[in-house]
């Protein structure tokens, strides 16, 4: 007879926007018992993830299943890098970032059969200033938004896509020095994100091409736009095909330290926090064991033809608006020299 698996359900009570009275007994209903043996429980208050995790990890659990929204995945998985015991993933959160890149499904009961599948890899994830990330990091607009965000007490994207408008047109870009093993580079940009998983979360995709596997990270460098750019730098970010905007600068690394003007924000998994001029940004190959799901299709995580070719068309029309105005500024001064 072959042993149960051990599993601890850690689940957030308070993460995203869907109320989890019910999630035990889904749970119950569709794990594979005859595979697992599990227990459930639910946290009281931050870090309380992290230290269940650590103490199923210290048991000899063989996976911790993180049920809540990318703040809680990540606590769980700070807990068991490096370690025999896995990372799992019910998405109850209002992004659930890592999960959508994992293609794990939104319905609970779907998620629970990933579980019994139980199809485990090992994958990469990053550090930033010693602290751990699995999705994305970074600074500038996207850790600002992170802070308000986390400051509106209220959650969902609605509440994200609030702030962005209130706040876009009102941030000022950041100029940031960046070294990597090719040299020092200087970027005035409106923000630098570095990508372990392609996505922030309810499918706004930062960095398409990221993989798990390959041992390095995406650098997402977004240069200063103005208002006629950024419907389509929205548009291009749900579409997978922000790379191939003319506002964005994207390289591939395993480390890169940037220094910028003054201390600010960064954000790890959407979590703000303050620190000094300079950052950190490494990465951490097969680092952390996770559950994946088996049955996804992995070409759904790129753009379609249809989406690459409606991103080509809306960045040529912003491009040739951008062409007409700069031509109608430089018609302008030859006319007033002509005056002179």
């Amino acid at each position: 007879m072959v042993e149960k698996k051990k599993l601890l359900f850690i689940m957030n009570p308070i993460s995203g926007t869907v109320r989890k009275a019910g999630v035990p007994k889904v749970i119950d209903d569709n794990l594979d018992k005859e595979s697992f043996e599990f227990d459930i429980e639910k946290t009281n208050y931050a870090g309380h993830a992290y230290e269940l995790a650590t103490r199923a990890k210290e048991c000899g659990f063989d996976a911790v299943v993180a049920v809540g929204g990318d703040g809680t995945v990540n606590e769980v998985a700070r807990a068991i890098v490096h370690s025999d015991t896995a990372l799992g993933i019910i998405p109850c959160g209002s992004g659930n970032g890592l999960a959508r890149h994992l293609m794990i499904p939104m319905d609970i009961a779907k998620a629970v059969k990933v579980i019994n599948a139980y199809t485990v890899h090992d994958l990469d994830y990053g550090v930033i200033n010693n602290i751990p990330f699995f999705c994305t990091c970074g600074m500038g607009f996207d850790a600002f938004i992170s802070m308000k965000f986390a400051e509106s007490g209220r959650r969902g994207p609605v509440t994200y896509l609030e702030n962005i408008l209130r706040e876009g047109l009102k941030y000022k870009p950041e100029t940031y020095e960046i070294k990597d093993e090719n040299g020092i580079s200087l970027y005035r940009a409106f923000l630098i994100s570095c990508a372990n998983a392609s996505q922030y979360g309810n499918n706004a995709y930062i960095a398409p091409q990221a993989s798990m596997s390959d041992g390095l990270l995406d650098v997402i460098i977004m240069e200063p736009f103005d208002m006629l750019e950024a419907p389509q730098i929205s548009i291009d970010m749900f579409n997978k095909t922000l790379d191939k905007n003319s506002k964005i600068k994207t390289f591939k690394t395993k480390h890169i330290h940037i220094h910028r003007e003054k201390p600010g924000f960064i954000h790890y998994d959407g979590e703000p926090v303050m620190t000094d001029c300079d950052v950190d940004i490494s990465v951490e190959s097969k680092g952390i064991k996770i559950v994946i799901n088996p049955f996804a299709d992995k070409a759904k995580r790129m753009p379609n033809a249809m989406q690459n070719a409606f991103s080509v068309f809306f960045n040529d029309i912003v491009n040739a608006r951008t062409d007409k105005k700069l031509m109608l500024s430089f018609n302008n001064v030859k006319d007033r020299l002509a005056n002179f």
